[in-house]
């Protein structure tokens, strides 16, 4: 290309081959761009693909840690109760509380999915396929947020136990603050009266069936 710069073909040759040779080094830039996204990640597409499918989300090892402690505990609770927001994993009827166990990928534990999206200490977005897993971990927050509005409209108080709070070295800190705060609920709605929150189907039955109490308080 030396000899074209003295001569009057160089500037003919530099704009029409200007674009291309951009086009060029932004095909190969985006190609390497891949390929390290795909090396980040250990684990191939079908693999990948095998182990998301292979988890499931009842009786998970973190749920299961929590559902024996309580019982040991003394404290009963219903399992993903179908009649509320949410399916909870835990409905604790006499405490008011429904206990959700959050696994911290699938939930999006401490990343900000409406800033800068940044892998936390628990939640590291794979590489590969990276905008899919951005939007679907963006949808189940934003689930959460509005079933928890749900269900304290309806009386409900929500509990959210974290997968990395259940880890052995903080696992006793976490069950205690759990129980501690089941108590403290339970003192405070029966501080003063207040009527026992309603599933669903059984809200509407009571309208339809109990007479106008308007003017009589309820003990």
């Amino acid at each position: 290309i030396s000899h074209l710069k003295d001569s009057k073909k160089w500037s003919w040759f530099a704009s029409s081959h200007k674009m291309s040779i951009f086009a060029d080094v932004r095909n190969m830039l985006l190609r390497w761009a891949t390929l390290w996204n795909e090396s980040m990640d250990r684990l191939s597409r079908e693999q990948r693909h095998k182990n998301m499918a292979a988890i499931h989300g009842k009786d998970t090892k973190p749920e299961m840690v929590v559902r024996r402690w309580l019982w040991s505990r003394g404290f009963r609770y219903r399992l993903n109760s179908p009649r509320l927001p949410g399916h909870p994993d835990l409905v604790l009827k006499k405490y008011r509380t429904c206990i959700f166990v959050n696994g911290c990928f699938w939930h999006g534990h401490y990343v900000d999915m409406n800033g800068t999206i940044v892998n936390s200490s628990c939640c590291k977005i794979p590489a590969a396929n990276r905008e899919y897993w951005v939007n679907k971990l963006r949808r189940n927050q934003q689930r959460d947020v509005e079933v928890q509005r749900q269900l304290s409209a309806m009386g409900w108080y929500s509990i959210t136990v974290w997968e990395c709070e259940l880890k052995p070295s903080v696992r006793e800190k976490t069950l205690t603050m759990l129980e501690y705060s089941l108590n403290s609920i339970w003192l405070k709605d029966h501080s003063k009266s207040k009527p026992y929150p309603l599933m669903a189907e059984e809200e509407v039955q009571q309208m339809a069936a109990e007479p106008d109490l308007q003017g009589f308080s309820k003990h």
